[in-house]
């Protein structure tokens, strides 16, 4: 490891990350400001505390960046132990505040944290310590692949038993990501792959509303009042916004017509105002945060600092490809927010912590 003083963090890491949660700012007020007048007499009820969040984010971002990484190290394996203790106790009926139909908060009244959330980034430190172990091989199957699959999975089913399947996914995502950079065995993946898609059909046949939510993707028309009124009216949303948008604040589809505009489909609210245009300089921002990413991972000399920036970069890559899939008709519903710009505490406080490693990362890249 180089002793020398690190350079500044990537220039082009920290452009995209402000300029996101900057457009994300001023699409959770206009996204949100009917709900919020409606459900609590403030057009500024969604921004405010979005911002109360940001500046929280930002400034675990900030201490995150000055923080030598290596200290991450040693404090995996008790952060992984507290995220899997408070995915328990959310479960605990008259402790785990149920919202949405999932018991995945802990908190009073609209304050609340989300400890899948804490999981995604808790799972990704743990696995970034334990295959960058010296005498650790992963081509083995029953010594090497078995375990890191085991804990990703008991994980996965703690964060199902709320159920949300969407974060569970994401987090489940990333750790494979990071599975198959250290060298897992494409045989073993394929295999597991194969078993693990007959157990998402499981769970899938398990629960009705996901079964409705898959028919409502292939033919949204088959119940459009129904399962399929969400992709249906996000597209609705979509639609007229053309290549230049209605204009910022002009949304039609953002008066109680689009379900959570602030939040899983705040992307649709953002076609419609801002356009086509608006909607690619997004995806062309967060494709700049992913390849900075990338080349930093590349780049670090060790490989615990490797593995923890490619579990940060997927963990961002699949959250964009499944909120922005979803609210395009490519993906069944799933509830998950797209990163620095969809309304949420946890997501956002947490997301911007993680950001904030990455920017640490980049410092000692070569």
């Amino acid at each position: 490891m180089n002793k020398s003083k690190p350079a500044p963090p990537d220039i082009w890491l920290v452009i995209p990350i402000l300029a996101l949660l900057a457009i994300g700012m001023v699409m959770v007020y206009s996204a949100g400001s009917v709900l919020g007048f409606r459900n609590y007499g403030d057009s500024f009820y969604f921004v405010k505390r979005q911002l109360l969040f940001a500046a929280l984010g930002l400034a675990a971002m900030f201490f995150m960046a000055n923080l030598d990484y290596r200290v991450l190290k040693r404090l995996a394996k008790p952060a992984l132990i507290l995220c899997f203790i408070l995915l328990v106790i959310v479960l605990i009926p008259g402790i785990g505040v149920v919202r949405g139909g999932a018991r995945s908060w802990l908190g009073i009244s609209s304050f609340g944290i989300q400890p899948s959330e804490f999981m995604k980034m808790g799972m990704i430190l743990f696995l970034a310590k334990w295959l960058s172990r010296e005498d650790y091989d992963i081509t083995t199957f029953t010594k090497g692949l078995l375990p890191p699959l085991a804990l990703i999975g008991s994980a996965f089913g703690l964060i199902m038993m709320q159920p949300d399947l969407g974060t569970g996914t994401v987090m489940t995502g990333a750790a494979l990501m990071m599975v198959f950079t250290a060298g897992a065995r494409m045989k073993h993946l394929s295999l597991l792959g194969a078993a693990g898609a007959a157990g998402f059909a499981g769970l899938v046949a398990a629960a009705p509303y996901r079964l409705q939510r898959i028919t409502a993707f292939l033919d949204p028309w088959s119940d459009p009042l129904g399962a399929g009124y969400q992709i249906i009216q996000s597209l609705y949303a979509i639609g007229p916004g053309g290549l230049g948008g209605l204009g910022l604040g002009m949304s039609r589809q953002k008066y109680s017509y689009v379900p959570e505009p602030q939040t899983d489909f705040i992307f649709s609210i953002l076609a419609e105002e801002l356009g086509f245009i608006g909607g690619i300089a997004v995806l062309i921002l967060f494709l700049i945060l992913i390849w900075r990413g990338m080349r930093v991972a590349m780049s670090l000399p060790d490989r615990f600092g490797s593995y923890l920036a490619v579990g940060i970069v997927c963990m961002v890559a699949v959250q964009v490809v499944i909120n922005i899939g979803v609210v395009i008709g490519l993906m069944p519903v799933t509830g998950i927010t797209l990163p620095l710009i969809s309304y949420g505490g946890s997501s956002l406080t947490l997301m911007l912590t993680a950001l904030g490693i990455l920017l640490n990362l980049s410092r000692y890249a070569r």
